[in-house]
């Protein structure tokens, strides 16, 4: 049962890290967004953004791609759990197609949200945290257990095989193009799941001209008067 001890913690490191980031999104609008009175078409692009690149990270970790499949196999035991998880999973991507659509109709009308929706929208995008994180809890506190019982010993050898050969392909993806996205470079593939801090928390406008003055140090400077 080593191994599936070695699978069980490697998987539970991704969830940290998936954890970390939801929490770290839920705090941003609780502190930030639920504060103002309106919100700029920046705020909801970038809030838009950000939900989408945290539900693709849920969608393509290590225990979508490689555990329930081998436990779907193993046993009847969990399709009950697993018709949960899928329920909370469609809650999730639900909130995110509907405020996608709002952002974009926002953006063709040339408007933010005023103060009549900012209360709608940011217990959208936390709803959509808590749901998430209902799904994690769940992996966690009943998936992996039926997993431990109910996967033979060869089958935790071929997870433990695919996790090594993932993390492989995804740290060559990412030497290979560094500034792409290796979710549209190896559709497989999840990103490493990074604390909402470190997915930069930073307005579009904000972030597009941090990433222009790396691109073009002395031409910014010369432009300024440096």
């Amino acid at each position: 049962m080593l191994t599936a001890t070695y699978t069980l913690v490697a998987l539970s490191v991704e969830q940290a890290h998936i954890r970390l980031s939801l929490l770290s999104f839920q705090k941003y609008v609780q502190s930030t967004l639920t504060r103002q009175q309106t919100l700029t078409l920046a705020q909801l692009e970038y809030a838009c953004e950000t939900l989408e690149r945290l539900y693709q990270a849920c969608s393509w970790r290590k225990v979508e791609l490689y555990l329930i499949p081998a436990l779907r196999q193993a046993t009847q035991r969990a399709d009950q759990l697993l018709d949960e998880l899928s329920r909370l999973n469609g809650m999730a991507l639900d909130v995110v197609r509907r405020l996608k659509e709002g952002a974009q109709q926002g953006e063709a009308r040339g408007e933010g949200q005023g103060a009549g929706h900012v209360s709608a929208f940011c217990d959208a995008l936390d709803s959509f945290c808590t749901t998430l994180l209902q799904r994690l809890e769940k992996e966690e506190q009943e998936l992996f257990a039926i997993a431990r019982s109910a996967i033979c010993g060869d089958a935790w050898f071929a997870i433990a095989n695919k996790l090594l050969a993932h993390d492989a392909q995804v740290a060559e993806a990412r030497r290979s193009v560094p500034d792409a996205d290796v979710i549209s470079l190896v559709p497989r593939l999840a990103p490493p799941a990074e604390p909402v801090a470190t997915i930069d928390i930073q307005m579009p406008a904000v972030r597009d001209r941090a990433r222009d003055r790396a691109r073009n140090p002395v031409i910014l400077r010369a432009a300024g008067g440096d």
